[in-house]
């Protein structure tokens, strides 16, 4: 042989539509028919409550500006991965590449899992653990079903997220049409009007636009690919966002939303009956498994990239020529997101315990990757965010605030006690990675 044979490098197999569907996958997902009862609460009325699903999709712009600059600058597959690596240096990339493998991304799957897994029991109940066993089936099946490769991945997620979005619009058009929306409350008060605890939810539910830039090495003409599939994305779930919202405060008022526990079964039970709950429960888990897809998919990817710089971790950077895969990355998160299905078993409720392991972490290094559009901004790039420095400074600063709010959260005297030792363990796992990147150098 002439020489070592050369290793499989991704392929350019996804088109901007791919990264589009991928993008708005990631966004919707469970908290859309569970966050607008709490951030109903937390608002003083309609007005402000609609604002504050606005105003979510306002700052993932202004944060999809900053990442599409970013992917500009490094088009390669790794998302930030890579860009902490250019802004930071390797120290900071390992901790934040061993961290999303440990916690963020596979926590995040976790989580969004038991999820699904509540909803898959409302339509077949398999026994007295049949959330966790639900999660379980989903984590694998999809796991599976990446291996197969890049190409059926996307496929599916096109077929079963049209099938979401679909749903989804054909909602909110009948409950605008039904309408039937009660009166306010004859006195009191009809919300907290706490908008700073309602914007942590809606953020929340925004959460995953971020996932595209994991996709960069993998979409032709990537620079400019990146910022269209970013910003249609997010602006694309904006208005899907608020359509919704409408329709739920068509049907049930401001009041009726704040008080509901499942807001878009309550809905759907006014307008179609008992039947209708069945549809809801379809309806989520479809949305939930297009999110957990995504996040297999591109959550692979940063291990990917992690193995091919650091020889303790190598393994992980094999690339498999057939289907074009991370197949090695792929089937480590699928079982470490089956180690903490299993965990999150274990607790008074599996998906709380899940955010609360994740969401320190996760800010923490959203906030350190928004940091890095300020570092070495002289190079010539393909895009460069609007109105610098104020887009970039105004997303910092809501990431400064996500940090501080999940980490406040946790001493709610109703949640704290339950699952602080989830904070404690994600930050423990988090660290673990600093004598691990001493012995990998």
């Amino acid at each position: 042989m002439a020489g070592d044979p050369q290793p499989v490098r991704p392929s350019a197999l996804l088109s901007v539509t791919d990264g589009i569907f991928l993008t708005v996958g990631m966004i919707i997902g469970a908290l859309i028919f569970k966050a607008p009862s709490t951030v109903a609460g937390a608002t003083s009325g309609p007005l402000e409550f609609l604002l504050a699903w606005l105003f979510g999709g306002v700052v993932s712009l202004c944060g999809a500006l900053v990442y599409a600059e970013l992917a500009a600058r490094h088009p390669d597959t790794g998302g930030e991965y890579v860009f902490l690596t250019q802004g930071f240096g390797r120290g900071v990339a390992f901790l934040f590449a061993w961290s999303r493998m440990t916690v963020i991304q596979t926590g995040a799957i976790a989580a969004v899992a038991f999820v699904f897994g509540d909803y898959a029991s409302e339509i077949m109940s398999l026994g007295k653990n049949s959330s966790a066993i639900w999660a379980a089936i989903s984590v694998a099946a999809l796991t599976l079903l990446n291996l197969a490769g890049t190409l059926e991945s996307k496929l599916t997620q096109k077929i079963m997220e049209t099938a979401l979005v679909g749903g989804l619009v054909l909602f909110s058009i009948a409950a605008l049409l039904a309408g039937g929306a009660p009166p306010g409350p004859s006195g009191g008060s009809t919300g907290g009007g706490s908008f700073g605890f309602a914007m942590i939810f809606v953020l929340l539910a925004y959460g995953g636009w971020n996932e595209a830039a994991y996709l960069a090495g993998e979409i032709p003409g990537s620079a400019r690919a990146m910022m269209r599939i970013l910003v249609v994305g997010v602006v694309a779930v904006t208005a899907l966002y608020l359509l919704v919202n409408l329709g739920y405060l068509a049907v049930l008022g401001h009041s009726g939303v704040r008080d509901s526990k499942a807001v878009a079964a309550d809905a759907m039970r006014a307008i179609a009956g008992g039947k209708g709950a069945v549809l809801v429960a379809l309806m989520v888990c479809v949305s939930i498994l297009t999110t957990i897809n995504a996040a297999l998919f591109t959550g692979a990817r940063t291990s990917y990239a992690f193995g091919r710089d650091f020889p303790l971790f190598a393994w992980l950077g094999a690339w498999r020529a057939a289907g074009s895969t991370p197949a090695n990355a792929l089937l480590l998160q699928g079982a470490i997101t089956l180690g903490l299905v299993g965990a999150g078993a274990a607790t008074p409720d599996g998906f709380n315990a899940m955010v609360a392991y994740t969401a320190p972490v996760f800010w923490t290094f959203f906030l350190l990757t928004g940091l890095t559009v300020f570092r070495n901004r002289s190079a010539p790039t393909a895009f460069r965010v609007p109105l610098y420095p104020t887009i970039p400074i105004a997303f910092c600063l809501s990431c400064v605030y996500m940090l501080y709010s999940s980490i406040d959260y946790v001493r709610n005297p109703d949640y704290g006690p339950r699952f602080g030792y989830a904070v404690v363990a994600g930050l423990f796992v988090m660290a673990l990675g600093i004598p691990l990147y001493f012995k990998s150098r």
